[in-house]
């Protein structure tokens, strides 16, 4: 009984272990996806920014 006791009781240290590890990592993400949707952002609004840029050299070019 003692045995089967002490083995539960290893086996639930290690869950609350891997879940804590779990829990840590899961933010780490978190904060990792919500800089990347930040860079996406930024990124888009300047790609948005060059391509109005381009619309304007080309209106400006003479016709062929």
């Amino acid at each position: 009984m003692d045995t089967d006791l002490g083995l539960l009781e290893q086996k639930l240290a290690t869950l609350i272990a891997q879940a804590g590890a779990l829990r840590a990592a899961n933010e780490r993400l978190s904060l990792d996806l919500v800089a990347a949707q930040e860079r996406h952002r930024v990124l888009a609004q300047r790609m948005q920014q060059a391509s109005a840029r381009l619309d304007v050299l080309l209106d400006r070019l003479p016709e062929a």
